[in-house]
C-alpha cells in the first residue's frame, strides 16, 4: 500500500491478494510489485541467454521469463537457472511436456496458456510436476489465443471471454488443491486488457500479473503500457508486471520501473525531474539530462535530482529533491542540496559535479539505511 498522510491525494490502496513465491521473490500480498522481462535469445544458445538474463537483472529485473518451445530448450533451462541471479519463469505453449521438463530443470514458475496447453488431463500432469519441483504457475490468458469454445460463445475476443478462460483454469488448479498460482489476461488492445483486468480483480484473490501484450516498439509500446497498466496500478490492481516491447529486454525493465516510480509504487535509482527547456534556459537542458541519465545508470539508491533551466520553477522544484541544479546567468547556476541553496557552479563543470553530488548523497542514504537496520 502506498499511503501518504500529508498528501492523501497520492494514496494508492492495493487490491488484497494472496501471496505466492516465484523462487525467492514474493508476489502478491504486501510484497513490492515485481518487474519482469523476457529473453529474446535462442534459449539453446545458453551463454547468450545467460548474458541477457544477467543484463536484465543488473537493470533491476526481479524475475526473467525464458521461452521453452522444444525439449532442448526446456532442458537448457537447467544451466540457465544455475547461473541466473533471479528466478526463471519457463514460457510454455502447446506441449504440456515442455512444462514438465522445465520443472525438472529448476524453473521457479511455469507460464501456461489456457488457449493452447491442452485439456484438463494435461494440466493435471503439469500441476503434479509443479508440486513435485516447487514451482508456481502463471495462468497466462491472451486475447489472441483464446479457446475455440469461448470464441464460438462470444463471437470474438473480449474481456468476458478472457476472464472466463482464466477462471476456468483457476478452477482446475484449485480442484487439484494447487494454490501457488498467479494470473494474467493480456491483450494488445488497451481498452480490452484494462476491462479484463478490472473484471478479473473482482473475481479472484490470486496475484495478478499485468501486461499489455505485443505493445509495439520502445516509444509506442511504452506509451500504451503506461496508459493501460498505469490506470490499473493507480486503482491498486497488479502484483507483478512486464512492459512488452519490441526492444532490448533491459529497456522493458527500465520502463517498468519508470511506470512504478511515477506512481510512487517502487523506487530504484535516480528520479530526474527536468524541464522541457525554452528560451529562458541558462544551459542546454536536453543534452545535460541525456548525459546525466547515462552517467547515473549505476546508481541504484532511490533518490531525486532536479535539473531546471531557469529560476522560474527551479528553486521550487529543488526544494523537493535531494540534489538540484538551476540555471542562472553568466554561464553559471545554483546547486541545491536537500532543498537548500548550497553553492554556485559554472555550467562547464556541471555534469561532473552533479554526478559527484548524487554519488555522495547515495552513499549517505545507504549508510543511514544500514545504520537504521542495525539498531
Amino acid at each position: 500500500m502506498s499511503m501518504n498522510h500529508i498528501r492523501p491525494w497520492r494514496n494508492i490502496e492495493r487490491r488484497p491478494s494472496r501471496q505466492i513465491s516465484v523462487g525467492s521473490v514474493k508476489v502478491g500480498g504486501d510484497a513490492p510489485i515485481s518487474v519482469q522481462t523476457m529473453t529474446n535469445t535462442i534459449t539453446t544458445d545458453i551463454p547468450a541467454t545467460i548474458a541477457q538474463v544477467q543484463a536484465a537483472a543488473d537493470a533491476g529485473a526481479d524475475i526473467v521469463r525464458v521461452s521453452a518451445p522444444d525439449e532442448a530448450s526446456a532442458r537448457a533451462l537447467k544451466e540457465i537457472v544455475a547461473e541466473s541471479p533471479v528466478p526463471i519463469v519457463a514460457d510454455i505453449h502447446f506441449h504440456y511436456k515442455r512444462a514438465i521438463e522445465a520443472a525438472e530443470s529448476g524453473a521457479a514458475c511455469l507460464r501456461i496458456n489456457p488457449g493452447n496447453i491442452g485439456d484438463e488431463s494435461r494440466v493435471k500432469e503439469v500441476i503434479a510436476a509443479a508440486r513435485d519441483h516447487g514451482c508456481s504457475i502463471r495462468i497466462g490468458v491472451n486475447a489472441g489465443s483464446l479457446e475455440k469454445h469461448l470464441l464460438d460463445k462470444y463471437g470474438e475476443p473480449c474481456p468476458d471471454a478472457m476472464v472466463e478462460s482464466g477462471l476456468d483454469h483457476i478452477r482446475i488448479l484449485q480442484d487439484h488443491d494447487f494454490h501457488e498460482f498467479k494470473i494474467s489476461v493480456k491483450a494488445s488492445d488497451v481498452f480490452m486488457a484494462a476491462a479484463a483486468y478490472q473484471q478479473l480483480a473482482d473475481a479472484t484473490d490470486a496475484p495478478i500479473h499485468l501486461g499489455i501484450t505485443e505493445a509495439g516498439g520502445l516509444m509506442s509500446g511504452t506509451v500504451k503500457s503506461a496508459i493501460g497498466m498505469g490506470q490499473l496500478l493507480w486503482m491498486g490492481i497488479g502484483d507483478t508486471l512486464r512492459v512488452s516491447l519490441s526492444a532490448d529486454p533491459v529497456e522493458e525493465v527500465k520502463m517498468g520501473f519508470e511506470i512504478l516510480k511515477s506512481l510512487g509504487l517502487r523506487h530504484r535509482g535516480v528520479n530526474i525531474i527536468s524541464c522541457p527547456s525554452c528560451a529562458r534556459q541558462g544551459f542546454d537542458v536536453i543534452k545535460t539530462v541525456e548525459a546525466l541519465e547515462k552517467r547515473l545508470e549505476h546508481v541504484k539508491t532511490p533518490m531525486s535530482l532536479s535539473i531546471i533551466g531557469c529560476v522560474v520553477n527551479g528553486p521550487g522544484e529543488a526544494l523537493m529533491t535531494d540534489v538540484g541544479f538551476t540555471g542562472g546567468g553568466a554561464g553559471s547556476g545554483m546547486v541545491y542540496l536537500a532543498g537548500q541553496q548550497s553553492h554556485k557552479l559554472s555550467n562547464d563543470q556541471m555534469i561532473d559535479h552533479i554526478v559527484e553530488q548524487v554519488e555522495a548523497k547515495a552513499a549517505e542514504i545507504e549508510a543511514a539505511t544500514k545504520a537504521e537496520a542495525a539498531e
